[in-house]
């Protein structure tokens, strides 16, 4: 795979880093209950650190970091539609991620997708613990 290639979908997961970043934050500040508020906060700071660790893959090699994004879906103003939306994001993350993963041949890049990988893969177990509780 070409240099140029590798930066497009590093800047494909970068994007889903800022569209991750934005949701969560943006729930975070609205969602009534302390411990979902508290995990999404958290987890958005996360998205923050890949995305510092993705922007440095892509200067690295010669490219800039993309900030174009969709238009942003939150999961409505309750808890369950906010916590559902944010398991798809991650869930879609995961999905990419291994994608990637198996069509990269950076040593460097692949080392920090798992990396990131094995951390969505946590953020989703803790929306969906979160979620189970709704309601309860």
């Amino acid at each position: 795979m070409d240099t140029e290639e590798i930066i497009r979908l590093l800047n494909e997961a970068f994007v889903h880093e800022i569209e991750a970043t934005m949701v969560y934050v943006r729930n975070s500040f609205i969602i009534p209950q302390c411990d979902p508020s508290r995990v999404t906060e958290a987890i958005a700071v996360d998205e923050m650190r890949h995305m510092n660790w993705l922007a440095d893959l892509i200067v690295k090699r010669g490219g800039k970091p993309s900030m174009e994004h969709k238009e942003l879906e939150f999961g409505g103003d309750d808890l369950r539609g906010q916590l559902e939306m944010q398991i798809a994001h991650e869930t879609e993350a995961i999905e990419m991620y291994k994608r990637q993963i198996a069509s990269i041949d950076d040593a460097e890049v692949v080392g920090v997708l798992k990396h990131i990988l094995d951390e969505e893969k946590r953020h989703r177990k803790e929306f969906r613990a979160r979620l189970e509780r709704v309601g309860k």
